[in-house]
């Protein structure tokens, strides 16, 4: 059999193999339920369009809340390690591919030696006639080698490294998806501290105002000493909650400057004057719970990582079976001179099928396929706790935002009726039959309202960021086949 025969049939072997050893992947099945249990509670409200997850930020119509999620999106230093983590990934791709593919190297090299006559080999050499203790050596080769992967360890190990960076580049859309969440949570809660902040500064003015009325009564004999000092008190507490207020407004902006990735104070500017609470966006098109195994990205990166696990077990299972290498060689040496390093008379070369079997080493090899199938185990259980997870994400963050808009609307009317009664007192006090007291305490009343109201309408427009968290919008859906191996 002529001696390339056997290299033939072999590559032609592993060219034609379709499969590879270990378990194929198979995406497990979620049980989940056909629709969500606080979807009815919403989507009667809405009117949205399905289009409206891409960029859901936009639906509460505040130009300044889109600009800082843009800012953050494109400046955030957690975004940016995520972008590098993906490079990483890409990487190890690449390797994983390299590694299918044939390597060829050219090497060269020229040396000159002097030999002594000292030594005993120097001493022979001396005594031939015509010796040179000059030499001189020249050689050029260039050199290929392939890992023939006949079982498929090598394939396995690609196609773990292609589910770990479609792991990696979905995780970079669940850092985004955070990122654009986390600003739009900090701005509306921002929104509201200054709201409340301006309640607490109209409430000191209104408690200020009611006290010098009571000492004033309390002057004329016409109030009793308690009735000051109760005034003092509550104008003491009211006060108090001022600093405590402009404290959170202020770790608030801190906050939102970190998130863009700017030192504290960069945007507090742009952040001070008070502006509206944004409303709450309606909201439909929540689809169903299995549309989040392909919206949220936090569980396509627990699948990928599944399928990631689940192809190390075939690349520990290929360690049982032999492999097989090819290589060769062709170049040129001589030590003669650089000009006959070309010379067919200089030529060399080789060939090489290299066979490595770890015949006695099944005891690693076991305990390493026994790891690779715990870590599968673990992503499996894994994957299926963040689908749990993640439905009960979507339920908790409904059931909130149903009943901080009731809350609201309830406050609402509590806050309407409180006006009117304002107005009715100072017109009984316009008339005579009321005293400024009764106008005060009604003023006081309506501001604690007030305030109860902004606190509840805070609540009810991030209980609606965590909806669009919860339900993975922010980034356009791509399935996991789809990311290009690269």
């Amino acid at each position: 059999m002529p001696p390339l025969r056997p290299i033939a049939l072999l590559v032609t072997a592993s060219l034609m193999a379709g499969c590879a050893v270990g378990p194929d992947y198979h995406r497990p099945d979620a049980p989940l339920s056909d629709h969500y249990l606080g979807q009815s509670a919403v989507e009667p409200r809405s009117g949205s369009t399905p289009d409206s997850l891409a960029a859901w930020w936009e639906s509460f119509n505040d130009p300044l809340l889109s600009n800082l999620i843009d800012q953050a999106l494109q400046q955030n230093l957690d975004l940016a390690q995520a972008s590098a983590r993906v490079t990483q990934a890409r990487a190890g791709l690449g390797a994983a591919n390299a590694a299918l593919l044939p390597s060829a190297n050219i090497s060269a090299q020229a040396a000159r030696a002097y030999q002594s006559v000292e030594t005993p080999l120097g001493q022979v050499l001396n005594s031939t006639p015509g010796y040179d203790r000059y030499g001189n050596a020249y050689e050029a080769n260039l050199e290929a080698g392939w890992e023939v992967d006949v079982f498929g360890g090598l394939r396995r190990g690609r196609e773990a490294a292609l589910a770990e960076y479609q792991a990696s580049a979905a995780g970079f859309t669940a850092t985004r998806l955070a990122i654009a969440a986390q600003t739009a949570d900090i701005y509306i809660t921002l929104r509201g501290l200054q709201a409340r902040l301006d309640i607490a500064n109209r409430q000191v003015d209104t408690r200020r105002a009611l006290l010098e009325k009571v000492q004033l009564l309390y002057g004329k004999g016409l109030a009793a000493e308690y009735q000051v000092r109760q005034a003092e008190g509550e104008l003491s507490q009211v006060q108090a909650s001022v600093p405590v207020l402009q404290s959170g407004l202020e770790a608030a902006m801190n906050a939102m400057d970190v998130l863009l990735g700017t030192p504290p104070g960069t945007h507090r500017t742009q952040l001070a004057p008070e502006g509206e609470i944004p409303d709450v966006p309606s909201l439909t098109a929540l689809g169903t719970p299995a549309d989040l195994l392909r919206r949220r990205p936090d569980l396509i990166v627990a699948e990928r990582r599944l399928a990631a696990s689940n192809a190390r077990i075939g690349e520990a299972i290929a360690e049982y079976y032999p492999k097989f290498s090819l290589s060769a060689l062709l170049g040129s040496a001589t030590a003669v001179s650089g000009g006959n390093l070309f010379t067919s008379g200089a030529s060399q070369s080789s060939a090489v099928l290299g066979l490595r079997w770890r015949l006695f080493d099944f005891g690693r090899i076991n305990a390493r396929i026994d790891q690779a199938k715990g870590q599968e185990s673990e992503a499996l259980a894994a994957y299926r706790q963040s689908v749990l997870r993640a439905t009960e994400d979507v339920e908790n963050a409904l059931s909130s935002l149903v009943n901080r808009q009731t809350q609201t609307t309830t406050l609402t009317g509590g806050e309407a009726a409180l006006t009117q009664a304002r107005q009715s007192s100072f017109t009984a006090y316009e008339k005579g039959t009321a005293s400024l007291i009764d106008v005060l305490h009604a003023d006081e009343t309506l501001l604690q309202a007030s305030d109860a109201r902004a606190q509840a309408r805070t609540e009810s427009a991030r209980a609606a960021v965590a909806v669009f968290k919860s339900l993975g919008g922010g980034w356009q859906p791509v399935e996991p086949g789809s990311v290009a191996a690269r």
